[in-house]
């Protein structure tokens, strides 16, 4: 612990991927900036993460190319070069990120206590944040800002979206049927984190009947164009497929004005929460308590704690925080049921559902 400072001139914030972290980090560093309003602070981020937070308000954002292999490094130390920070705040424990806080020049580095600076950060950093226990990444981000002395409140987000991406996503949702949204966000990053294309078609057909639009979102990969493609010919609902064609912040915005969304473990879940935006998750490989949408545990569909039990032959409470699951179709595993039950649970909970009109909704205009 730090103890309590004075504001600093300027501190950096070091968090360079993925989408979903760098979402569950925000609410921590807009935390720290609201306290601290006449600190600059700058955001070394990368190049796809960027795009997310560019509008941030008076926050400048670095965007590191990953990509470049070394030439991202030496132009990367070329724009250090003659910069100087009160205040590193490390707040990813990687190789990447611990090599490129080499070449970011600041008295105090702080990161991870030294339980969770994986990937040896603990050797790039001079001070560290409290240990916690059995905490989400949006309370571990929070460490942070307690370190610094500063208060620590319940999370807020505010990730501003462009008037034409919102206009862009209006047109596009609404254009032709005044309906609700319910987004179904394909593709994690691991194909063994994916639920079934049955699964996903059959759940579009039941959100279809209780009254929802249905928008299929992920980002442009081919994985995701694929199972795109499948869920629209097995389900029988009318479905917008998006996938792949959006930008992210118009991503955000179709987020934004949708009433519920749907997703396994992929970062548009989390960018689901910094919209406000109902989400029910998908898990069978991670602890949802530690990674799971931070504001909507109540919706969660997940075998990980009886799968975990059986791989680890203990319950999940006595075994590491976050230990992961393994195999290849545990998701099939989350019921077609169970994903039902979550979604009547949302409509309970935030819409009212007029059994007397065939299940239509009644809902509120987020627009």
């Amino acid at each position: 612990m730090l103890g309590q400072l004075a504001a600093p001139k300027n501190l950096c914030v070091l968090h360079l991927s993925d989408i979903g972290d760098v979402c569950n980090s925000v609410a921590a560093v807009q935390s720290i900036q609201k306290q601290w309003p006449h600190t600059q602070i700058t955001w070394v981020c990368g190049k796809e993460e960027a795009g997310l937070l560019k509008d941030l308000e008076k926050i400048e954002i670095i965007s590191f190319d990953q990509s470049a292999g070394l030439k991202g490094y030496s132009d990367f130390r070329a724009h250090m070069k003659g910069q100087s920070f009160n205040i590193l705040l490390n707040m990813q424990a990687n190789w990447r990120a611990n090599s490129v806080s080499f070449f970011i020049p600041a008295k105090i580095k702080l990161g991870f206590d030294r339980k969770r600076a994986k990937q040896c950060q603990w050797i790039f950093t001079n001070y560290k944040i409290q240990p916690q226990t059995k905490a989400h990444l949006v309370d571990d981000f929070m460490g942070f800002t307690q370190a610094l002395g500063l208060t620590v409140s319940e999370p807020v987000w505010d990730i501003p979206i462009p008037e034409s991406d919102e206009q862009w996503a209006h047109e596009t949702l609404f254009s032709s049927k005044q309906k609700p949204i319910a987004v179904i966000s394909l593709a994690a990053k691991k194909a063994e984190c994916n639920w079934h294309v049955e699964g996903y078609a059959q759940t579009a057909n039941y959100l279809d009947q209780l009254g929802f639009r249905v928008v299929l979102c992920a980002a442009s990969t081919a994985m995701a164009a694929q199972l795109a493609e499948y869920i629209c010919q097995q389900s029988e609902a009318s479905i917008l497929n998006l996938v792949g064609k959006t930008s992210v912040k118009q991503l955000l915005a179709v987020l934004k004005l949708a009433h519920i969304n749907l997703a396994p473990d992929t970062y548009l879940a989390h960018m689901a929460v910094t919209v406000g935006t109902p989400v029910v998750s998908l898990y069978a490989h991670n602890n949802p308590r530690k990674v799971g949408p931070y504001l909507y545990q109540k919706y969660v569909a997940s075998c990980y704690y009886e799968v975990i039990e059986e791989q680890k032959g203990k319950p999940h409470n006595q075994l590491p925080w976050g230990v992961r699951a393994k195999g290849n179709d545990l998701m099939d595993r989350v019921t077609i049921e169970q994903v039902k039950s979550k979604i009547n649970l949302v409509v309970e909970d935030f819409y009212s559902l007029e059994l007397e009109t065939k299940g239509e909704l009644k809902f509120e205009s987020r627009f």
